[in-house]
């Protein structure tokens, strides 16, 4: 399996790549698209990492079962309006 890093590294450089295109082009407004585009799945990408651990944390340290990471997972995605 991937290591965070190397996942968020991986999406980084896609975007950097992207970004620099458009800058060469002058595309201000694709500039700004992609910004707004690279924070988005950022923040989604972290959520699933964060989920993955959550699910795949060894039995040994954690002695949970699947329905204790499940209900945790439901509480994870409960959308928080303070």
């Amino acid at each position: 399996m991937r290591s965070r890093d190397r996942v968020i590294r991986s999406l980084e450089t896609v975007y950097r790549e992207a970004f620099q295109e458009a800058k060469q082009r002058e595309d201000a407004e694709q500039m700004a698209r992609l910004d707004l585009e690279y924070q988005r799945d950022q923040l989604q990408l972290e959520v699933l990492l964060d989920i993955r651990e959550l699910l795949d944390a060894p039995e040994e340290e954690e002695k949970t079962s699947l329905l204790d990471k499940a209900q945790k997972l439901k509480g994870l995605t409960k959308l928080r309006i303070p």
